[in-house]
Parts: C-alpha cells; sequence; structure tokens
C-alpha cells in the first residue's frame, strides 16, 4: 500500500496535489486516478517548480 503526502502548502489540506514514493501524484479529490512518474520526470517537475517555470 502506497502512503500519498498531501502538501503543506495547501490552504485547507482538500484542494491539492499529493505525491505517492515511487508511484506518482494524485489529485485528492479524485484518488482513484493518478499520473505515474519517474525519477528523472519528477526531478524535472521539482526543477521547474522551484525555478516558478510552470504556466499558470
Amino acid at each position: 500500500m502506497t502512503e500519498w503526502r498531501k502538501s503543506s502548502y495547501s490552504p485547507n489540506g482538500t484542494d491539492c496535489v499529493e505525491i505517492g514514493r515511487g508511484v506518482g501524484v494524485r489529485d485528492s479529490k479524485a484518488p482513484a486516478s493518478r499520473i505515474a512518474l519517474g525519477t528523472a520526470a519528477w526531478s524535472a517537475f521539482l526543477a521547474a517548480t522551484k525555478a516558478d517555470k510552470l504556466a499558470r
């Protein structure tokens, strides 16, 4: 069973993205669906987030 973690930046704990180690990401409102991410993709996502390079 995967342990999912919610972002500490979520304003109310319900509208957020959750991460599962070695599994991927999912929307907290739709936990049955998820996006699988490999190590390289996850690293690229984090780098883009930290550099504020994601579309808004």
